[in-house]
């Protein structure tokens, strides 16, 4: 099993992450993930806000069973998008369809959707349906589409590693599209599986939304990628007001800075909340490199931090050993 999909399989292990929730933002995740609650996201959204960065914020959730946890949910991103809209700050909203019931019922999670982007919509807030694994796809696209009928605040995810990713593009380029290398596991049948396949249809996606496309989130933080692209938009004057620079909150937040500075628009994506362990995981399955920083975090706190990265290493030696 390779570094990566041991980090994918930790992700979509329940067992770890409902015990994860006891210890709070450990194992390095308070360096990624800005805060437990709305509070703390809007002071963090306000910090990104005074170097001219707006945000998308990510109430984290994973493994939405019933109908109780999926209205907990909803009622959370509707309280988000009242704080964000009463205290002024530049954000809108990113959401998993899967955490509004997409698993449980389509319809329960249509109308659960329909009362976010309604409320967004009212104070002029965009809302991007991030997109998950193979199997949540299309549901997603469906209730993307649905919900356009009636509001045009919505938007949502490329992946890039997706064999389908072209014709996609293609269909929602009148949308605002975040792009996306793809960040879960999946198989050989439905995605592509190299870094060289991946990126290179990472890079004529963007292109081609770039050329075609509403508005385009180049969310990626590969300095080669950004330098390429960064040149393909002054080749085909591309306007400022079509894309924006993505990044996730505690990453490369030198280079964030410094896009921002340059005068191009930047977002970052803030996840906030107590279910903050898949996210975590699939962030070090993206890059291994990610590592550095839970060892840095490992290495700066205090004893009480330490017993809790131990008893997470407990765990997933568990998990190991029942693979």
């Amino acid at each position: 099993m390779s570094l990566k999909d041991f980090f994918i399989a930790l992700s979509e292990n329940q067992f770890l992450n409902n015990n994860a929730k006891k210890y709070g933002l450990k194992m390095g995740a308070a360096s990624v993930v800005a805060g437990t609650n709305i509070k703390e996201v809007i002071e963090s959204i306000k910090e990104l806000n005074s170097h001219g960065i707006s945000c998308t914020v990510d109430n984290l959730g994973e493994f939405v069973h019933d109908q109780s946890e999926a209205t907990a949910a909803k009622e959370q991103i509707l309280a988000v998008i009242e704080a964000i809209h009463q205290e002024g700050v530049d954000a809108h909203i990113s959401l998993k369809p899967s955490q509004l019931g997409l698993d449980i019922d389509y319809d329960f999670c249509y109308k659960n959707l329909k009362e976010i982007v309604a409320l967004a919509d009212s104070y002029n807030i965009f809302v991007n349906f991030d997109m998950e694994n193979y199997a949540r796809l299309q549901p997603s696209f469906d209730l993307l589409k649905e919900l356009s009928v009636d509001h045009h605040n919505i938007g949502t995810v490329i992946q890039a590693y997706f064999f389908r990713a072209k014709e996609d593009i293609e269909k929602f380029k009148n949308y605002r599209l975040r792009i996306v290398k793809g960040a879960y596991k999946e198989p050989a049948e439905v995605a592509y599986q190299t870094k060289e396949d991946i990126d290179r249809n990472y890079i004529e996606l963007l292109e081609y939304h770039l050329l075609n496309g509403k508005f385009t989130s180049i969310a990626t933080h590969d300095h080669t990628i950004i330098n390429h692209i960064k040149q393909f938009i002054a080749d085909n004057d591309i306007p400022k007001d079509k894309y924006e620079f993505q990044m996730l909150y505690g990453f490369r937040r030198d280079m964030q800075i410094e896009l921002a500075k340059e005068g191009y628009n930047f977002c970052t994506y803030v996840p906030f909340g107590q279910d903050w362990y898949g996210y975590f995981m699939r962030r070090l399955a993206e890059r291994p490199q990610n590592l550095e920083l839970v060892v840095k975090q490992v290495f700066n706190k205090r004893t009480n931090t330490i017993l809790g990265i131990a008893a997470a290493s407990f765990a997933l030696g568990r998990l190991t050993k029942r693979k």
